[in-house]
């Protein structure tokens, strides 16, 4: 069986995925520790006649991305798109973070994207066909007081997704960063980022999944949902660096004003 597979399927910008993959008749691979969720989302889905397998991983585990690359080979599953949605941030100045919360950050957002991300990659390659998603963030351009690391893991998704991308074109497979803003999920309100202090406006989960299916299609290095994004993402080359740096922080709202 050829499928898409999803990490942080449950919510979301992964849950937007599942949905626009389904109706498009995708098989599919969802993947997220929130087990009931996850198995409500698959059960609605398939009552439109798509076949979905739910692998519920808690990608904090350094051996869950290999666990859910041995759920594929053990089900004949070929992956043909893999879409890198599981993510977790936490608003506060970087030394007051916990260190349990810090782990846990670097571990989904760098550690088990990179280990999909290779593991899947070289299915691909060997295969000539392929794609894959990678989800950074408008963040990942610059340091942001007040969400500084989760900042610094996106920095680490865009610089591996396009040495990826590169590396990866000769063998037929497509490597995307997708870089929103802020996005209407209440992803940053449960990292404890209040929505009061938001001054950007927010985008749909659906507008990032568009952008970032078309963008894949074309085999763009980056993709920029939105034309905000795209105007911060350049206007912040236009600035000192100290000054992107503070704009940053400022248009985030993620320290209080």
């Amino acid at each position: 069986m050829r499928a898409t597979l999803i990490t942080g399927a449950s919510m979301g910008i992964g849950e937007a995925f599942a949905r626009e993959f389904a109706r498009r008749g995708n098989s599919l691979v969802l993947v997220a520790r929130s087990g009931e969720r996850l198995a409500a989302l698959a059960e609605e889905l398939r009552s439109r006649k798509v076949e979905v397998l739910v692998c519920r991983q808690d990608l904090c585990c350094p051996d869950a991305p290999g666990r859910v690359h041995e759920f594929c080979l053990a089900h004949s599953i070929s992956v043909d798109i893999l879409v890198n949605c599981a993510g977790l941030s936490h608003a506060s100045d970087f030394s007051a973070i916990p260190p349990e919360k810090a782990e846990e950050l670097m571990s989904v957002n760098m550690l088990a994207l990179a280990r999909l991300s290779r593991l899947f990659a070289a299915d691909m390659a060997a295969e000539k066909k392929g794609g894959i998603i990678n989800i950074a963030s408008i963040t990942g351009l610059q340091g942001v007081p007040g969400l500084g690391l989760y900042a610094a893991t996106k920095a680490f998704v865009l610089s591996l997704t396009e040495s990826m991308h590169e590396e990866l074109k000769e063998h037929g497979v497509k490597v995307s960063a997708v870089c929103p803003g802020f996005i209407d999920t209440g992803f940053f309100q449960t990292a404890g980022h209040e929505r009061t202090n938001e001054i950007l406006p927010l985008s749909s989960p659906e507008v990032v999944v568009r952008a970032a299916l078309k963008g894949l299609m074309k085999n763009r290095m980056r993709v920029y949902p939105t034309m905000l994004d795209t105007i911060l993402a350049f206007s912040g080359r236009l600035v000192p660096r100290d000054t992107a740096v503070r704009l940053a922080g400022f248009l985030s709202g993620a320290r209080a004003n």
